[in-house]
């Protein structure tokens, strides 16, 4: 692994020299989509800001550009990279706290709440802002990509359904715990891996928001599309502490005021996107089962969310806990 890592830093460097020329005023974002995707969309408005608001060149690194995601958290901490996008799912085992966005049922599903939440929350903008910088990280900005969906080879309408299923999922702790409590047998893979090992029968399932299951193309190595309505994917850009505090305020002022232009912008992106990217799965494959859960069938989802939270609490002690009671409130908040 370590040698992997170390391979994928060197041809870093490498790339980087021969795109000519990264000067003082060339900075590098790299994340974990295509330019298409969320990450991407919410990139290029951000670089957009970026250059017409200051001298500075932003360089884009969609996924697979510079390495899996461990690879881009790894060159964000070093210095080689200045902003990184990557989900609280990469990170938590570097910020254990930021797994609470993996409790069950814990974010709503209502897009305009997570809207205000996100952009409001004070466990996001202040409380997050001390464990990220711990790590060497300026969070700039945490945004959702959208209601995650469950893809498998059966049909789901219970846990029961999920018996001995290897779920993929990330490389994140409490993920595992979620899935072991739903009743699967989590399965942590770096997302490379995914498409061929649901091609192979290695793994039986995967979840995601809509939009990346069909840019991704998982329908075409799954059969059913289940909705139990438990997680909203979340996403946080950073950039490396060391380059954000040695900026002059004024190119402080022009990252902060780039990354609220994206959040607006990719707010409004997302209005119907799922419906959208969900019609055009069902047209190149009409087979494809969509279930969306009923109140009933995911009554056993909601109940092993408990056990989820109390084991996340386990995991990051009083620190989580703090997290995790602000968090409530302010969703509680974004919901009035």
């Amino acid at each position: 692994m370590k040698m992997r890592t170390f391979a994928n830093s060197v041809a870093t460097l490498a790339l980087i020299a021969a795109s000519g020329a990264a000067t003082a005023d060339t900075w590098r974002y790299a994340f974990e989509e295509s330019l298409d995707e969320v990450q991407g969309q919410y990139a290029q408005k951000f670089k957009d800001y970026i250059e017409a608001n200051s001298d500075h060149e932003l360089q884009l690194f969609p996924f697979g550009t510079l390495g899996e995601s461990a690879d881009i958290m790894e060159q964000a901490q070093a210095g080689i990279l200045q902003f990184v996008d990557q989900s609280p799912g990469f990170t938590g085992s570097l910020i254990p706290e930021a797994q609470v966005f993996f409790v069950p049922y814990l974010l709503p599903t209502d897009q305009e709440q997570l809207a205000r939440f996100y952009r409001d929350s004070k466990a996001i903008n202040e409380d997050f802002q001390d464990l990220y910088a711990a790590q060497g990280l300026e969070l700039l900005r945490m945004f959702p990509e959208g209601e995650v969906a469950m893809t498998t080879k059966e049909p789901v309408t219970t846990c029961a359904d999920l018996d001995q299923v290897k779920f993929r999922v990330m490389t994140n702790p409490l993920l595992v715990e979620s899935y072991k409590a739903f009743g699967a047998t989590p399965t942590p893979l770096p997302w490379g891996e995914v498409y061929g090992g649901l091609q192979t029968n290695i793994i039986q399932g995967q979840e995601n928001p809509t939009f990346f299951l069909y840019s991704t193309k998982m329908y075409e190595v799954t059969d059913h599309i289940t909705y139990a309505g438990h997680n909203n994917f979340t996403t946080a850009v950073m950039a490396n502490k060391d380059f954000y505090d040695g900026l002059s305020e004024a190119d402080q002022k022009v990252i902060q005021d780039a990354s609220t232009e994206a959040y607006d912008f990719i707010v409004e992106y997302q209005k119907g996107l799922a419906e959208t990217e969900l019609a055009k799965i069902m047209e190149a494959k009409p087979e494809m089962t969509v279930t969306v859960l009923t109140e009933e069938q995911r009554s056993c989802f909601v109940d092993a969310a408990a056990e989820v939270e109390a084991k996340f609490i386990e995991m990051t002690g009083d620190s989580g806990k703090a997290i995790l009671e602000q968090m409530k409130a302010d969703l509680a908040a974004a919901a009035q």
